[in-house]
C-alpha cells in the first residue's frame, strides 16, 4: 500500500497520533529522572548526562510535533490542550529538581528555579480558576519566549553535566536560567493581573 493510501486507511490512528507525542513525553519523564538519578552507581555520570540530553532534545521535538501535527490534521482535540502543558509542567518540574538535588543548580541559582517552579504552580491554579469563568488568556510572545530560554537553559545544564570540561556551556545553562526567570516573573504577573481583574469584578 502507498503511502497516501495508508493515510487514508488509517484516519482513526491519525487523528490520535498527536495525543500519542504527547502522552509519550509524559511517559518518557521517569526514564530522564533515571538517567539524571544522583548516586554512586552505573550509568549516573558524562554518560548518564550526555543520554539524558539526548532523551530531552527528543521530548523538545515530540512537543513541537504535536502541535504542529494537531493543528496540520486539524484534529487538535480537548485532550490535547489538556495533556500539553501539563507535559510541559511535570518535565519541567522534574528536570529543575534533578539538577537542584544534583547540585548543577546550586547556590544563588537555586532562586532561580524556584521562581520558575513557584510560577507554573500559580499560573496552573490561575488558569483552573479563569476556565471555570469560561476565560482564556491567549499565550503572549512574552511567554513564548519564557518557554524558549527555559527549554534551553535546562537542556544546557543537562549538556553541562555530560561535558564537565566545556565550562561554557554550565555558563550558557545558568545565564539563561535567570532569563527564564525573569520573564517567568514578567508573564506570571500578566496572570495574576488578568485574575485578579475578575476576582475583584
Amino acid at each position: 500500500m502507498c503511502p497516501s493510501r495508508l493515510w487514508q486507511a488509517c484516519p482513526a490512528v491519525l487523528m490520535l497520533l498527536p495525543n500519542i507525542l504527547t502522552l509519550s513525553r509524559i511517559l518518557a519523564v521517569p526514564l530522564l529522572v533515571a538517567l539524571l538519578w544522583p548516586g554512586e552507581r552505573p550509568g549516573v555520570g558524562a554518560v548518564g548526562y550526555l543520554a539524558a540530553f539526548g532523551l530531552y532534545c527528543l521530548m523538545g521535538i515530540t512537543d513541537y510535533f504535536d502541535g504542529y501535527l494537531a493543528r496540520a490534521q486539524g484534529t487538535v482535540s480537548k485532550l490535547g490542550v489538556f495533556l500539553d502543558p501539563i507535559a510541559d509542567k511535570i518535565m519541567v518540574g522534574a528536570v529543575i529538581l534533578i539538577l537542584c538535588a544534583n547540585r548543577n543548580i546550586a547556590g544563588v541559582h537555586i532562586i532561580a528555579a524556584l521562581v520558575i517552579l513557584l510560577r507554573e504552580i500559580a499560573v496552573s491554579g490561575l488558569r483552573e480558576y479563569l476556565a471555570g469563568l469560561r476565560i482564556s488568556v491567549p499565550v503572549s510572545r512574552l511567554a513564548k519566549w519564557k518557554t524558549a530560554f527555559q527549554l534551553v537553559s535546562l537542556g544546557a545544564l543537562i549538556l553541562a553535566g555530560g561535558l564537565p570540561h566545556v565550562p561554557a556551556i554550565q555558563l550558557i545553562g545558568l545565564v539563561t536560567l535567570w532569563a527564564a526567570a525573569l520573564l517567568t516573573l514578567l508573564t506570571g504577573w500578566d496572570y495574576l493581573r488578568v485574575g485578579l481583574k475578575h476576582m475583584t469584578a
